[in-house]
């Protein structure tokens, strides 16, 4: 089973590795990182680490993963292009902007929060 995670994945934390690690236990792991320009739209900032920081972190701690950069123009390529089997989210984690689940043909499922009054993303960044 192909198993799809994306996300900014800033300063890779327990939080993300819980996430991770939980796709992981499922199937094969893809991770899409998101780009950096990307991260500004949809965030209003750019990342504290830029997305080659990013990619080399989750490489480094997923070395199994097939990880991969996003697509600067449309948030649906990487998952035209891996064909998973399921996406895992995280416990907060949206779907990209103008995208919906019926965008998407193979089952979203949403990760439990780890430590979230700790490692939620937002408090961190």
């Amino acid at each position: 089973m192909k198993v799809l995670v994306f996300g900014t994945f800033d300063r890779l934390h327990p939080g993300h590795k819980y996430v991770l690690s939980e796709a992981q236990k499922r199937g094969k792991l893809f991770i899409s990182v998101a780009l950096d320009e990307t991260v500004k739209k949809i965030k209003g900032k750019f990342p504290t680490q830029n997305q080659e920081e990013r990619l080399a972190a989750i490489k480094k701690e997923f070395p199994q993963a097939k990880v991969m950069l996003g697509d600067p123009d449309d948030y649906l390529k990487p998952i035209d292009e891996v064909n998973p089997d399921m996406i895992l989210l995280g416990y907060d984690q949206k779907l990209p902007p103008g995208i919906s689940e019926s965008d998407i043909d193979c089952p979203i499922e949403r990760a439990e929060g780890f430590e979230v009054e700790r490692y939620k993303s937002s408090l961190n960044n």
